[in-house]
């Protein structure tokens, strides 16, 4: 088929944009990952996930810009190649597909989990074949109906998240003490950074990976209805999410109970459904991350193909990615990334589960070289609109350019420097563990295994 004899739809309309982007926003992470990582750090997870937020708000700014003035598929990989190198292109697609790829095999394996909760003797493989083929077959219809999927997909999750913060209110201010006393949760029991600054700069390079797949609204803004409106509208209301459900429902959460207790036995999700007097509390929460997982896997698949396609469209990748349906459907980059989606998962099951966790390891990397490219993209796009005198084009400006570009380098290299420092005391514990100072080594341990396990648990559920 001839990729000109067809175009892309702009079938994304406002209010798809906008519960595309507020899904992609919040995470499985925040039902079920939320309990170890405020074991790690205390109530000052609260802080973590706000400047992990406004991070994410200033890299989605700089691809807003960048976005509105070219609103194609294939996003930042479109932007790197044309105004960084063909080899930063080539790299921002690739990198951008194969780290999808590998969340993708997650989501799919968890939506077999999920399943199991209810019917322990389902074929785990019969479940995921059946999600894949729900999945492609929304792909294949058309973009209006993928984004209609999302919308409700989306308000789903958002509408649970919604009821936990609003239940959890009801509790702190009619069984609790008054004000500040059912408050003082946040400051006692070892203070608001129980342990310490390591503690704090831990939890931070785990939660910032929560975010991720925000950049999918960079994926869509191809075919989004009057993207030059709607892309700026989704993005700036990006930080206000993140301040209403992340950061309102960690308040929450620390102030219904001691650090140290939440999400003891359970979901801290479940135990607030569960105090509130809702015994289907388990039952509640485990749709709204099956509905999650089946979201994100949906997501994976539209925005893979789509960089497929923008890397075809640039010669980065074989021409046949770049052909389109007759209802503008990248038909060919679905297929193939699904094939592929169950390849990897076959491939969990035949191997040791510790390839599973190398390959969600590669995420991580892939997340940062992400934000860094987008970041250095944005930086050559600006200098290139000044030096000919044409920012009047650019409508959505991303502001105090380039601080916050600069805030960005800062705050990537110290997350890298954090999770190295992480290893390297994992190293120390293991070349001195005949050393007499018993009480470090096994603090330096249990500080590795807590990270790792927090890591692992966003891992999994990173793009959910």
């Amino acid at each position: 088929m001839d990729n000109n004899e067809h175009k892309m739809k702009r079938g994304l309309k406002s209010r798809h944009m906008q519960m595309i982007a507020l899904g992609a926003s919040v995470g499985t992470g925040l039902f079920y990952g939320s309990a170890p990582t405020i074991k790690l750090v205390g109530p000052g997870i609260i802080l973590s996930y706000l400047l992990a937020g406004i991070f994410i708000f200033f890299v989605m700014r700089m691809l807003g810009e960048m976005s509105v003035r070219e609103p194609v598929s294939g996003s930042f990989s479109y932007f790197a190649d044309k105004y960084w190198h063909r080899f930063a292109g080539y790299l921002a697609g690739w990198n951008y597909w194969f780290l999808y790829m590998i969340a993708g095999m997650a989501e799919l394996s968890a939506t077999a989990t999920y399943v199991n909760f209810w019917l322990p003797d389902f074929p785990q493989w019969l479940t995921i074949l059946i999600c894949i083929l729900v999945i492609i077959t929304v792909n294949l219809i058309n973009v209006s109906f993928y984004g209609e999927s999302e919308y409700w997909a989306s308000f789903i999750k958002i509408t649970a998240i919604c009821c936990m913060i609003v239940f959890g209110l009801y509790l702190i201010f009619t069984t609790m003490g008054p004000f500040p006393q059912n408050f003082s949760n946040l400051w006692v029991n070892g203070g608001f950074f129980p342990n310490g600054a390591w503690g704090f700069a831990a939890s931070l390079a785990v939660v910032m990976f929560s975010f991720g797949g925000v950049d999918l609204i960079g994926i869509t803004a191809g075919e989004a209805e009057n993207p030059e409106k709607t892309l700026p509208k989704a993005i700036n209301q990006i930080l206000i999410r993140i301040l209403i459900f992340y950061i309102g429902t960690m308040v929450v959460l620390m102030t219904l109970a001691p650090w140290d207790e939440v999400g003891l036995n359970a979901s801290p999700f479940v135990q607030i459904f569960s105090n509130i007097g809702i015994p289907a509390a388990a039952n509640i929460l485990n749709f709204v991350v099956l509905v999650a997982a089946l979201s994100a896997y949906n997501g994976i698949l539209y925005g893979t193909s789509r960089m497929l396609y923008g890397l075809a469209k640039e010669g980065n990748a074989p021409k046949i990615f770049a052909s389109l349906s007759r209802t503008g459907i990248p038909m060919v980059g679905i297929l193939v990334s699904a094939v592929i989606g169950i390849i990897l998962v076959i491939m969990t099951y035949y191997f040791p589960k510790e390839l599973f966790m190398y390959l969600l390891s590669i995420v991580v990397a892939g997340l940062i070289i992400s934000w860094f490219i987008i970041t250095i993209t944005h930086m050559k796009f600006r200098l290139k609109f000044t030096r000919e005198n044409r920012l009047d084009e650019l409508h959505f400006k991303a502001f105090l350019f380039p601080y916050i570009n600069y805030f960005c380098f800062i705050f990537l290299a110290a997350i890298v420097v954090i999770m190295l420092s992480v290893y390297k005391l994992f190293l120390h514990f293991v070349l001195n563990r005949s050393s007499s100072d018993y009480d470090t080594n096994i603090r330096y341990v249990d500080f590795y295994n807590s990270f790792t396990y927090l890591g692992n648990i966003y891992l999994y559920d990173i793009f959910i």
